[in-house]
């Protein structure tokens, strides 16, 4: 069947019945995948306004408005929607679009609400690879729902060139939200990418890694197994479709998708410039949390977070561990972080004549009581009734003349 037949099919059938989505609708939404680059704000909102399968139809039969005609250009009489879903489903994949019931509408409702504050006027609208523009369809392989694997995310982002200290970081991060339920959502590049998906893997909780090219194409070449390991537990997920190429616009473009499908943004190793700053950047005007891992200032790939931490109108989070995290975006109240262990000494809850008392006793020879209350500044009496309870920690003890600081335990006798 053709293209115009399918389109004409389905827009004389209601465009989501008993049986699903209707298959020309689907397809009107693989011919627009392809037709412009994503982040395109007029073409978006043409969609939008008319539908899938009439601006479609519109645009083939050269009804749509010169702005809209103009973007799509050439690829006006191209045809490769029923080529694009038979190679996906020769690799597994399906194209998921807003009518599905899996469709993550929520989260990306961040992205429709952003882009209703551009201009009308396409020359003062964002540039597209920064415009928060809402995906016209997705195309995933793996097994999961996509909606569900959103619901509880963590986007974990950072340098390619990434150091030891931040691909360590970015791991025990992924391993930790991984055990606690949360999906990691990462891009699958080298360095910081690749150590949060791994880090999840090991945790045998599923990990979501948005593409920049088509889902059955492996970029970089070296993570062939990486992919294949989060395609049979998660999901890859790509607004191009599949074969089309990681051109380097589109790692850009598809920045606001990792943004917004998750909660938060968490930045573990950012240079002074950088994807992973932009990424967190466009989570907060999408009203998202920015999460940032401190660095060694004197690391060049630690430069971005810092300058992100020290950005007022940012509002970045310092944070060390999964679980600050998880209490950044987690429910209010329930998902609250544990203090930090704080190590504890027997001075701890003295009180302050004891303190003063104990401070006063010498390290050799004991002294009377009463050298020790002209030291301290108090009563004879009161030295009297808080040594006994100093003896009893072990903090003092009595010479036969007199009394003194306990010696510290010997390291043998603290071993066993």
């Amino acid at each position: 069947m053709t293209l115009e037949e399918d389109l004409e099919e389905a827009a004389a059938h209601s465009p989501v019945g008993a049986e699903g989505v209707h298959p020309g609708l689907r397809r009107a939404r693989a011919w627009l995948s392809r037709a412009v680059e994503p982040g395109t704000v007029d073409f978006w909102r043409y969609v939008d306004v008319v539908g899938p399968v009439d601006a479609v139809r519109r645009i083939r039969s050269g009804a749509a408005p010169d702005r809209v005609r103009a973007l799509v250009g050439a690829r006006a009489a191209q045809d490769e929607s029923l080529t694009d879903l038979r190679r996906a489903e020769r690799c597994g994949a399906r194209l998921l679009v807003p009518e599905d019931d899996e469709w993550p509408a929520l989260p990306l409702h961040a992205l429709t609400v952003a882009v209703a504050e551009e201009p009308d006027d396409h020359r003062h609208q964002s540039d597209r690879t920064m415009a928060p523009v809402p995906p016209l369809a997705l195309w995933v392989l793996g097994p999961e729902r996509l909606d569900t694997l959103v619901d509880r995310s963590v986007a974990i982002v950072g340098s390619r060139a990434s150091s030891a200290y931040g691909e360590h970081v970015a791991a025990e991060l992924g391993h930790q939200l991984g055990e606690r339920g949360w999906t990691v959502v990462s891009g699958g590049a080298y360095g910081i990418d690749a150590a949060a998906h791994r880090g999840a893997l090991a945790a045998e909780a599923p990990t979501l890694a948005v593409l920049a090219c088509g889902v059955d194409r492996v970029y970089p070449a070296a993570h062939g197994a990486l992919f294949g390991r989060i395609a049979e537990t998660g999901l890859l997920v790509s607004e191009w479709p599949p074969g089309c190429a990681p051109l380097r616009h589109r790692f850009l473009v598809r920045n606001r998708l990792i943004a917004a499908v998750t909660r938060g943004t968490v930045v573990v190793e950012a240079a002074a410039r950088s994807g992973a700053q932009a990424t967190a950047r466009r989570a907060r005007r999408l009203g998202r949390q920015i999460l940032v891992v401190p660095g060694p200032v004197t690391s060049a790939m630690s430069v971005g977070c810092h300058e992100l931490l020290r950005d007022d109108e940012v509002g970045a989070v310092l944070v060390t561990s999964a679980a600050q995290v998880i209490e950044a975006v987690g429910s209010l109240g329930a998902d609250l972080a544990e203090p930090p262990e704080r190590p504890s000494s027997p001075r701890d809850g003295l009180s302050d004549v004891a303190t003063r008392v104990l401070d006063a006793c010498p390290v050799r020879s004991g002294v009377s009581p009463e050298r020790l209350a002209a030291i301290a500044g108090c009563d004879v009496l009161d030295v009297l009734r808080v040594l006994p309870a100093l003896e009893l920690a072990d903090l003092v003890q009595w010479t036969g003349t007199g009394w003194r600081l306990a010696p510290p335990p010997k390291k043998d006798a603290a071993r066993a």
